[in-house]
Order: structure tokens, then C-alpha cells, then sequence
């Protein structure tokens, strides 16, 4: 099987990984809670997606929660030398299936080993830290005392590298002062394009932007004009949207979900879609249309 090549590299931390990822919490049951509907499938997406060439997986323990890692290690381990597995602490699962912050130096040093159990891991290659000062988004607040929990547990040897998820511009800065940060993980798509100006200036400092929902949270106009450029283009309007944001910055790493394998090989292919630049100019308007 032919490796998939989504427009070049860039660097994570100290690994070289190709642009185009995978991100497994799809994997657990609905609402990211409890097992998968088909287990035999979900191991299927991960060798699938390995195979064909991506080598980092995006995960978590609070998917499930522990499914998602336990599925990976099934399906993966021993992992190989190429695969950069990428996680994040800072939150906890209710029995309600909510989401509650868990940013305590107990809470977080326990999310670190339950990680590395799950995963048959000794150091994990990435951890985001997921902030929870806001459920539905970005929202201010200091992130000094749980960052400086995951910088000793870098020094002590169980993390490389330290990223953050759900942040701003100014927490980002915070951050950056405590411990190097090597990737920020947002929602951002042709929708939502509140970090435009942020992706800039972490691309001029080499750090990674991994976006999540490419599809979400779109207007009805916005998805219209995105299903028009794909039905011209033969393509699906999630691989238009993954190969806009290819585009959009070199910094720009991906890790779109499915826990389908045939989803999984349309995502995969929008590493070869060539976007013309019509196309391209339309979709960066998506952003503007209003419903």
C-alpha cells in the first residue's frame, strides 16, 4: 500500500510527522463514552490508518473514558519507531457523561499514568493540556499551576514535549513562559476562524496548529457553498475542508476522526486534492457568510 504524502512535514516536537493524522475519540462509544459499537471495526480504522501511512494519532484517556488508549494499544502496540502518539489531560468524565476540569497536581499526574498504562507506554510523546475554563471554548484564566505540574513530570522524564488545547492568545504567552510549548490545539475551520491571526505567529515560531472540527458548527448558507465547490471539485465536502486547511498554513497538522474505515480512506485522500485557486478563494469567504 502507497504511503500517503499530505503536502509535505512538519515538525512536532524533535519528530518530523506528515501533515495529515488521525484522531481516535470517535472510536469510543456515542458522546465519546463507553466502548465502541463495533470493537473489531475500531482496531480495524487504527491499523488501516497506519498502514496507509499516518504515523500520529491524536487520543486521550478521558475518551471513554480509557477506551480509546486501550483500543490503540490493542490494535498497535508495539508501536513503531515512526508513530508519534499525541494525548491530553486536564479534564475527567462524569458518570453523566459530562466533562469536568481535573486540574489538581493529583488529578493530573494520575491522568499521566493512566495514559502510559493504557497506551503500554513508558514517556508519551505529546501531552496537551486540555483547558476546562470553558467547556464550549477558549476562555481566560491562568493555566501556571497545571502547566507547572506536566513541566515536572516532563523533567522526571514521562512527557518530551507539552502542547496546549482550547487556549488563547494570552494563554498561549503564559504558557510559553513556563514550559516550550510545541503545538496548540483549536477548534478552527472555514467557519470559525477566530485564531487566523494566531496560526501566523505560531508558524513564524515553528509550532504546530492542530485544528479539530473541520466540519463543525456550520451554517446552513456555509454549508451549501462548501457542498458546491466539492460537487465540482468530485470530492467530499470534509475532504474540501481538510484540503483548505492544508493550504491555509504549513504548520497546520490534521487529525480528523471516523470510526469507519471507509471514511477513513476519503479523509486520507484529501492529501491529494488540489484546490484551484477559484475554489480556494470562495471557501476563504465561507467565513463571512452569514445564515
Amino acid at each position: 500500500m502507497s504511503s500517503l504524502d499530505p503536502s509535505g512535514t512538519f515538525t512536532l516536537g524533535d519528530r518530523k510527522v506528515k501533515r495529515l493524522g488521525y484522531g481516535a475519540m470517535q472510536l469510543s462509544g456515542p458522546g465519546v463514552f463507553g466502548p465502541p459499537k463495533d470493537h473489531d471495526a475500531a482496531l480495524a480504522v487504527l491499523r488501516e490508518a497506519v498502514e496507509s501511512g499516518v504515523d500520529h494519532i491524536d487520543t486521550s484517556d478521558f475518551y471513554g473514558p480509557h477506551v480509546t488508549n486501550t483500543l490503540i494499544r490493542e490494535a498497535l502496540h508495539p508501536y513503531s519507531e515512526d508513530l508519534v502518539i499525541v494525548t491530553k489531560v486536564g479534564a475527567r468524565r462524569g458518570a453523566d457523561k459530562s466533562w469536568i476540569p481535573a486540574f489538581s497536581r493529583e488529578e493530573l499526574t494520575s491522568a499521566i499514568h493512566d495514559n502510559l498504562r493504557n497506551l503500554g507506554l513508558d514517556v508519551i510523546d505529546v501531552v496537551n493540556l486540555r483547558l476546562m475554563f470553558s467547556v464550549h471554548g477558549p476562555a481566560e484564566g491562568s493555566l501556571e499551576a497545571p502547566l507547572t505540574v506536566l513541566a515536572d513530570l516532563q523533567r522526571q522524564g514521562l512527557i518530551r514535549h507539552i502542547g496546549l488545547s482550547n487556549a488563547t492568545a494570552t494563554q498561549i504567552a503564559e504558557g510559553r513562559g513556563i514550559a516550550k510549548i510545541v503545538c496548540v490545539q483549536n477548534q478552527y475551520n472555514l467557519a470559525h476562524r477566530d485564531d487566523d491571526a494566531l496560526i501566523g505567529d505560531l508558524a513564524r515560531d515553528g509550532i504546530a496548529y492542530v485544528p479539530f472540527f473541520p466540519l463543525g458548527g456550520f451554517s446552513p448558507l456555509q454549508s451549501s457553498t462548501l457542498s458546491d465547490v466539492a460537487t465540482r471539485l468530485d470530492a467530499t465536502p470534509m475532504q474540501v475542508a481538510l484540503a483548505w486547511l492544508l493550504r491555509r498554513s504549513p504548520n497546520i497538522l490534521l487529525i480528523p476522526g471516523t470510526s469507519s474505515v471507509g471514511h477513513l480512506r476519503e479523509n486520507l485522500a484529501a492529501a491529494e486534492l488540489v484546490l484551484p485557486d477559484a475554489a480556494v478563494r470562495e471557501l476563504d469567504q465561507v467565513g463571512s457568510i452569514t445564515a
